[in-house]
């Protein structure tokens, strides 16, 4: 496990600063002043790509110590869509519906690689609730998109997402480490230290002062991954959505504030938990720790609650 955290690691610490140097060759300089979008923060040119180094890592790590199974090409093959996409918008801007079908695609390549969510604990007692494979693949293709835009909608300041998603990815592995005399919580536990550090590997380049933003495509991967993660790992849906209840939470405001002012809930503004935080006072340091604090918090609560706890 050691080890596999350190390959992943140091991966994305050594690629980060190549694709910093080379960002402007690449096309992935974000400069505020030629673009303009409504929830820019950045006052000057900065890198977008941060899914470049985190994705090779995650990647070149799976292939190290993973199986090479049907289940893994599966989850890949969804990774590589969402992250070809992301770094297409990170040069482009692609339309959001664009990004929201392929995220639904993903979660239906997953679901044709046999993962699927076949039952959820049942919070009340009397052990699990087996599911219609019908209603799971919806909820799969549902959950996947859903996290991957949650996670990548909390990515506007500095060090934020990069700090909170590896100990969203640790706490799931976490949880699996429980399990360990099952052979099947294996994969899950590398593939969750794989994320984690992939993205502190990252997180030197993203602390403030940015010198690489993660863009859509570090975004949406990160997003992508815990979704995954939560399935894989014995349908832990409701231990994903509490460590990640400051983003969810904002996520949904954001889409009930957007249709309420009858504005698309897909399009961009600022008007997201960050924002408002910034516009009080808060620092850019600030705001990353409030996320980092919260997310190490939620983290540490749900690894001593039961299923009906989590629920309340």
């Amino acid at each position: 496990m050691y080890i596999a955290f350190l390959v992943s690691f140091f991966i994305a610490l050594f690629l980060a600063p190549l694709v910093i140097s080379n960002a402007k060759k690449l096309g992935l300089v974000d400069d505020p002043k030629k673009r303009s979008h409504p929830a820019i923060l950045h006052g000057q040119p900065t890198p977008r790509g941060g899914g470049i180094p985190v994705f090779i890592a995650i990647l070149t790590t799976a292939l190290i110590f993973l199986p090479l199974n049907g289940q893994l090409i599966g989850i890949m093959l969804g990774a590589s869509l969402i992250f070809l996409i992301g770094l297409l918008d990170d040069r482009h801007h692609v339309s959001p519906f664009i990004r929201l079908t392929t995220n639904a695609i993903s979660g239906a390549v997953i679901i044709v690689a046999g993962i699927t969510i076949p039952f959820v604990t049942n919070p009340f007692g009397g052990g699990v609730i087996y599911l219609n494979p019908l209603f799971s693949a919806v909820l799969v293709i549902l959950w996947v998109t859903a996290v991957t835009n949650t996670v990548s909608w909390s990515s506007g300041v500095d060090g934020q997402l990069a700090g909170f998603v590896p100990i969203a990815a640790a706490t799931i592995g976490a949880l699996s480490l429980r399990f360990t005399q099952d052979t099947t919580q294996w994969p899950v536990i590398l593939l969750s230290i794989a994320v984690a550090g992939a993205y502190l590997g990252f997180l030197p380049f993203s602390v403030y002062p940015q010198k690489i933003m993660p863009g859509y495509s570090g975004g949406a991967l990160a997003g992508y991954f815990l979704a995954v993660l939560a399935i894989i790992s014995g349908a832990k849906v409701a231990t994903a959505a509490i460590v990640l209840a400051i983003p969810v939470i904002d996520a949904l405001f954001t889409v009930i504030r957007r249709v309420a002012n009858k504005k698309s809930p897909f399009w961009a503004d600022k008007g997201h938990l960050h924002h408002r935080l910034l516009a009080i006072g808060w620092t850019r340091t600030q705001v990353a720790l409030f996320y980092w604090t919260i997310t190490g918090v939620l983290g540490f609560f749900v690894l001593h609650l039961n299923s009906q706890q989590k629920l309340y």
